[in-house]
C-alpha cells in the first residue's frame, strides 16, 4: 500500500484525514454533500499510515450518524471488481469496520452490507469479525455455507480451512457452526478445530533457536545466521547470553562488540547495554560512528535502553551531536533527564520539527518529555506539532504534553479533542476541557451515553459530570 496523500491541514479533508475533532466540528457545519464527500473519500482511501494501530472507524462511523449519510459509495467500493484483484486488507479494511460500528448504532444497511461482503468479498475474514460483534446467531449461520464453499474439499482446501479457523481473530461464528445441526457443516469445523489445536501442539515440541548448554561462540554464530537470511536476531541473542554467558566469558563478548561480525556485533552491543556494562558506553559510541549501518544502528538502541546515571550524564554530553547517537541522547534525556535538561530537550524538540518536519519518529519521545518535564516554552512546537502532524498517536502526545504545559490548552485545543479519533485524546480532553462553552457540555453527555465509547473516557467524563463532580 503506497503512503496516502494527505491534504492541508487547514481544509475540511485534511482535518478528517487526521482524525481531529476540528474535522468533525467542521463538517457539521460545512455543506451536507462536501462534507459527505470528504467523508468517504477518507473512508475509501485509508489515511492512515499505520493503519493496524491509528483510530478511525468509530471517528467516521458517528459522523456518517451526524450526517445521516448513505452507504452507496462504500458499498460501491466493496463490491468493486478491484476487490477481486487487489486482496490487500487495507483496500477494505476501514470501510469494513465503519460498517461494523454503525451497525452497532443499529444502522440495518450497514449489517447488511456485511453481510453480503463476508458472503462474497474477498477480505471477508474481516467482515466476518464484525459481525461476530454484531450480528445474531441466525445471521451468522446463514453464512456457514458460502464461507465453507471458499476451502475445497481437497487437502489444500482443508489445510487453509484449518489455519483459517486457528487464526481466526473472533471464533465465535466458528463456534456457532461447530454446532450447527447441518451434519456436513458441524463436521468439517470441528474437524479444522482439531486440527488446529493438534498443529498447535505440535510445533510447542519442535522449539528452534538456541538450546541449554550453548557456548557464547554459538549464540554468536545463531544471532550472525540469522541476519545472513534477513532475520534480525541480536535481541534475542542478547537474552540468551544473560543465560549462558559467565564472568569468565567478558572478554570474548567485549572483543566482539569492539570488532566480531556484524551478527555477534549487534548481540555483544546489546547484551552489554542490557548489563550496565562499564566498557559499555564507549563501545557504543564506536559502533555508533565507525560501524556498519546495521551495527550503528543497534547501538542506538542498546543505548537508549540504559538506565543507568552514566547513560544519563553520557546523554548530556552527546546531546548536541547532529547524528543518530545526538537524537537518541535528546530522546534519553526527555525519558530520564531532570529540569535541568529540559534547554537540551527542547533544542532536540526543535531541530527534530525543523529537520524532520511533524511526522518524524523521534518526536514521540520528545513531545512526551517536554510534557513530562513541564517545558512551557515548547508550547509554541507542541502546538505546531498537534495542527501538522498525520498520525493521530503524535497528536495525542502533543494533547497530553499541551495540558502540561500551556495554559490555552483547556479553552483552545482541548475543547476539538473531545471528538477527536483517539480515544486516549478524547479521555484527556474529558479531564481539561473548560465548560463554558456549552458545546463541551453537550459532547461531554454524548460521551458518557454512548456504549460505544471507551471505559477510560467515560471514566473521565464521570469525573466532570457525575454527582460528585463540580456542576457544569
Amino acid at each position: 500500500m503506497f503512503d496516502p496523500v494527505i491534504a492541508p491541514s487547514g481544509t475540511l479533508l485534511g482535518l478528517l484525514q487526521r482524525g481531529r475533532g476540528d474535522g468533525t466540528l467542521h463538517a457539521l457545519t460545512a455543506p451536507r454533500a462536501e462534507a459527505l464527500a470528504a467523508l468517504n473519500h477518507c473512508v475509501l482511501r485509508d489515511p492512515r499510515h499505520d493503519w493496524q494501530v491509528e483510530n478511525r472507524s468509530l471517528y467516521y462511523a458517528r459522523l456518517y450518524l451526524d450526517l445521516s449519510g448513505e452507504l452507496d459509495e462504500i458499498e460501491r467500493h466493496l463490491f468493486d471488481a478491484e476487490d477481486i484483484l487487489d486482496d490487500c486488507e487495507s483496500r477494505t479494511g476501514l470501510a469494513l469496520a465503519v460498517l461494523g460500528h454503525l451497525a452497532s448504532y443499529g444502522r440495518r444497511d450497514a449489517l447488511e452490507l456485511l453481510r453480503r461482503y463476508a458472503a462474497s468479498g474477498t477480505n471477508w475474514a474481516w467482515a466476518l469479525d464484525e459481525l461476530a460483534l454484531r450480528d445474531d446467531d441466525a445471521g451468522l449461520r446463514a453464512l456457514a455455507v458460502p464461507v465453507l464453499a471458499r476451502f475445497p474439499a481437497d487437502p489444500e482446501g482443508e489445510a487453509a480451512l484449518v489455519a483459517q479457523v486457528r487464526d481466526a481473530f473472533e471464533p465465535r461464528p466458528w463456534r456457532l457452526w461447530a454446532d450447527d445441526s447441518r451434519e456436513s457443516i458441524a463436521t468439517r469445523v470441528r474437524a479444522a478445530q482439531e486440527q488446529g489445536s493438534f498443529d498447535r501442539w505440535q510445533r510447542q515440541l519442535r522449539p528452534t533457536g538456541p538450546r541449554p548448554g550453548w557456548s557464547v561462540r554459538a549464540v554468536f554464530e545463531w544471532a550472525q545466521q540469522g541476519l545472513d537470511r534477513g532475520a534480525a536476531l541480536h535481541v534475542p541473542a542478547a537474552r540468551c547470553l544473560t543465560a549462558v554467558a559467565g564472568s569468565e566469558d567478558r572478554p570474548e563478548i567485549l572483543q566482539a562488540a569492539r570488532d566480531g561480525g556484524d551478527g555477534a556485533r549487534c548481540t555483544a552491543l546489546r547484551y552489554l547495554a542490557d548489563s550496565n556494562d562499564p566498557d559499555a558506553l564507549d563501545l557504543i559510541e564506536a559502533a555508533a560512528t565507525g560501524g556498519t549501518a546495521t551495527v550503528g544502528e543497534a547501538a542506538v538502541d542498546a543505548f537508549e535502553r540504559m538506565r543507568s546515571v552514566a547513560a544519563v550524564e553520557r546523554a548530556r554530553r552527546w546531546a548536541e551531536r547532529p547524528d543518530a547517537l545526538g537524537a537518541a541522547a535528546g530522546r534519553m534525556l526527555a525519558c530520564r533527564g531532570g529540569t535541568k535538561d529540559s534547554e537540551l530537550v527542547l533544542g532536540a524538540l526543535r531541530e527534530a520539527v525543523r529537520g524532520e518536519g511533524p511526522d518524524a519518529p523521534t518526536l514521540w519521545t520528545l513531545v512526551d518529555g517536554a510534557g513530562r518535564l513541564g517545558i512551557v516554552c515548547a508550547a509554541p512546537v507542541l502546538r505546531h506539532v498537534y495542527r501538522e502532524t498525520a498520525s493521530s498517536h503524535l497528536r495525542g502526545r502533543a494533547a497530553r504534553a499541551l495540558a502540561a504545559t500551556d495554559p490555552s490548552f483547556p479553552a483552545g485545543f482541548a475543547v476539538e479533542c473531545l471528538w477527536d479519533c483517539e480515544e486516549s485524546t478524547r479521555e484527556v480532553a474529558a479531564r481539561h476541557a473548560e465548560t463554558g462553552d456549552a458545546r463541551v457540555v453537550d459532547q461531554l453527555r454524548r460521551l458518557a451515553s454512548d456504549p460505544a465509547e471507551e471505559a477510560e473516557v467515560q471514566t473521565a467524563v464521570r469525573s466532570r459530570i457525575g454527582p460528585d463532580a463540580p456542576a457544569v
